[in-house]
């Protein structure tokens, strides 16, 4: 398993409650594509949100996200951290 970041553009005026439900939902299937979500993180003013993955593949991290209905406009994997 890889850590992944996902960004997704576009979210202006994001609420907590709408972030929640969007990383809920997510949640709710990530078991079928092998993805474990750990958080997300949403900047409202500037429509940007983050979500922090353990996955076998960032296609796998995508195809969550599309079946959800909020596609990744970036997939990053970051093998380090400290």
């Amino acid at each position: 398993m890889t850590e992944f970041m996902d960004v997704h553009h576009n979210m202006a005026g994001i609420t907590a409650e709408s972030l929640r439900e969007a990383h809920e939902a997510d949640i709710a299937i990530q078991g079928e594509e092998n993805v474990f979500f750990k958080q997300a993180w949403a900047d409202p003013e500037n429509g940007i949100v983050y979500c922090l993955s353990d996955a076998p593949s960032s296609d796998s991290v995508q195809r969550v996200h599309e079946r959800t209905g909020h596609p990744a406009d970036e997939i990053h994997a970051v093998p380090l951290s400290v």
